[in-house]
C-alpha cells in the first residue's frame, strides 16, 4: 500500500498535535507524507467549527478538492457537528477526533473499497499521549493532556464534537514529554479545552500535580502551559501560582474572559464573574509582575447592550492582555445563543474595531517598555532568511538576525525596536547558562 498522503489542518493546538500523531501513524507503517496535494492519493483535513467563517472555508476547500477527484478524509470537528450532511457524500470518508488513532485502519478500508462511512464516528476516549507523532517544530513538543470539557457555555458547538471531559492517565503525559524533551524538544506546550479541569470528571484537580511532576523531568527546557478557564483556576489559585515561579515554566497566562459583563457571562453560560476575573489577574501580577496576560472576547453577544460592552472595555484596560482573541459573535446552529436575538452586525463590527484600537493602544505601551532592555531568550523558531524567533520567560516573541545557527539555543539579547505585537532584539551572548 504505496500511498501519499496530503495533512492540512486548521484550528487549535489539539488539532495541530492530532495531525503531528496521524502523520507519525502512516509513516510507521510505510505510508508517504506529500507536500504536494496534487500528488496526493488521500488529503487528510484536520477541521475546526467554533468559527463559522472557519468551517465555511472548509467546506468550500472540500467541494473544490472533490471536484478534481481527490478522496478526502474529513477529520476535527466537523464529522461529528455536520454528520448528516457529509456521511454520504462520495469520496469523502470521516474520522471522528476521538478515533485519530484508526487513521492507518480507515485508510486500509478506503485503499480497499470496503469503508463504512459511519465506522468512525462512534465517540470513545481515546488516549493521544506518548505516540508516534511527526512535528513541524522540532523544538515545541505538543501534549494534549485531555479530550472534551464540562463546560456548558450557551454559544459553544465544540462541546457537541468534542464531548465530556475525558482526562489522560498522567503516566502517559509524562512518558509523552519525556519522548519530546529525548528527541530534542525545547518547549513543552500542554494544551486540553481546559487546562485547569484536569481529572475534574471525577471532581478532583489534578493539574498542580501533573505541572509539579513534568517539572521534575531533568532537562533544560520550558513549559507553555495554554488555556484555563477562570472558574477552575479560581479553585488552584495558590498552587497554580506557586508553579508558575518555577524557572522552567512561561510566565504565560491564558485566561479566556469572553465578557467583561456579568449579565451577559450569565447568558453565556460561563461560571464566574467579572470580579472573578478582575482577582486572578490582579493576584497573578502581584506575585509575577512580569507574566503576559492573554485573553479571548467575543464581541457583540445577544443582549450585550452599550452598557454591557463598556464593561468589556474597562475589563481589558484594567488587565492590559498582551495577546487578545477576538471572535465576532456569530451564529452556531444548534446552540442555545442561536436562539437568541442577534445583534446588528455594522454594530459588532463597529465594537470590534474599538476593542482592535484598544488593545494595539495597549500593545503599544506595554512594548516601549522594553526598548534598549536585555532579555533572556530561548530561540525556538526559524523565519526568514537569516531571521530566528524567540521567546523570553514570559513568552514575549522577539526577532533576532543571526548568520549562525542559533536555532535551540538559550541567548541573551538586547531590545532594539518594539513593534506591537513582538520585540526585535541583537543577540549579545549565545548558549550560555543564563
Amino acid at each position: 500500500m504505496m500511498l501519499e498522503i496530503y495533512f492540512e489542518t486548521y484550528g487549535c493546538t489539539a488539532n495541530y498535535n492530532s495531525t503531528e500523531i496521524m502523520k507519525g501513524l502512516v509513516r510507521q507503517v510505510g505510508l508517504n507524507i506529500t507536500q504536494n496535494e496534487n500528488y496526493a492519493d488521500l488529503i487528510v483535513i484536520n477541521s475546526c467549527v467554533v468559527k463559522a467563517p472557519t468551517q465555511e472555508k472548509i467546506r468550500r476547500r472540500i467541494q473544490v478538492l472533490l471536484k478534481k477527484h481527490k478522496r478526502i478524509i474529513l477529520t476535527g470537528c466537523m464529522p461529528q457537528i455536520n454528520k448528516e450532511s457529509l456521511v454520504n457524500i462520495n469520496g469523502l470518508y470521516l474520522l471522528d477526533t476521538t478515533h485519530i488513532k484508526d487513521i492507518v485502519n480507515l485508510i486500509q478500508y478506503i485503499n480497499d473499497g470496503s469503508c463504512d462511512s459511519l465506522k468512525y464516528l462512534k465517540q470513545r476516549n481515546e488516549v493521544k499521549s506518548n505516540l508516534p507523532k511527526i512535528s513541524k517544530e522540532k523544538l515545541i513538543g505538543i501534549n494534549q493532556i485531555s479530550e472534551g470539557c464540562l463546560g456548558e457555555c450557551s454559544y459553544c458547538i465544540v462541546k457537541f464534537a468534542k464531548g465530556k471531559l475525558f482526562s489522560y492517565p498522567k503516566d502517559k503525559i509524562i512518558e509523552s514529554i519525556k519522548n519530546d524533551l529525548q528527541a530534542g524538544a525545547k518547549e513543552i506546550w500542554i494544551t486540553s479545552q481546559d487546562n485547569a479541569s484536569y481529572g475534574n470528571e471525577d471532581g478532583e484537580y489534578f493539574i498542580p500535580e501533573l505541572l509539579n511532576e513534568i517539572l521534575k523531568i531533568p532537562g533544560r527546557f520550558k513549559i507553555r502551559l495554554g488555556m484555563m478557564n477562570p472558574d477552575n483556576v479560581l479553585k488552584i489559585i495558590s498552587e497554580l501560582i506557586e508553579i508558575y515561579k518555577h524557572e522552567k515554566i512561561f510566565k504565560f497566562l491564558h485566561i479566556p474572559i469572553q465578557s467583561g459583563s456579568d449579565k451577559i457571562l450569565k447568558t453565556m453560560k460561563r461560571k464566574y464573574t467579572k470580579t472573578d476575573i478582575l482577582r486572578i489577574i490582579k493576584e497573578f501580577k502581584k506575585q509575577i509582575p512580569k507574566i503576559t496576560i492573554a485573553t479571548d472576547i467575543i464581541v457583540g453577544f445577544p443582549g450585550e447592550t452599550q452598557e454591557d460592552w463598556n464593561e468589556t472595555i474597562n475589563v481589558i484596560k484594567e488587565i492590559k492582555p498582551e495577546i487578545l482573541n477576538r471572535s465576532n459573535f456569530c451564529i452556531r446552529e444548534g446552540t442555545e445563543a442561536a436562539k437568541l436575538t442577534q445583534l446588528n452586525p455594522a454594530l459588532i463590527r463597529q465594537r470590534a474595531k474599538e476593542l482592535q484600537d484598544l488593545h494595539l493602544k495597549i500593545c503599544k505601551e506595554i512594548q516601549e517598555q522594553f526598548l534598549e532592555k536585555e532579555m533572556k531568550v530561548l530561540v525556538d523558531r526559524k523565519g526568514f532568511e537569516n531571521t530566528y524567533l524567540a521567546r523570553d520567560d514570559s513568552y514575549k516573541l522577539v526577532a533576532v538576525q543571526s548568520k549562525d545557527k542559533i536555532l535551540g539555543k538559550f541567548l541573551k539579547v538586547k531590545i532594539k525596536k518594539a513593534i506591537p505585537h513582538y520585540l526585535i532584539g541583537e543577540v549579545l551572548d549565545k548558549d550560555t547558562n543564563i
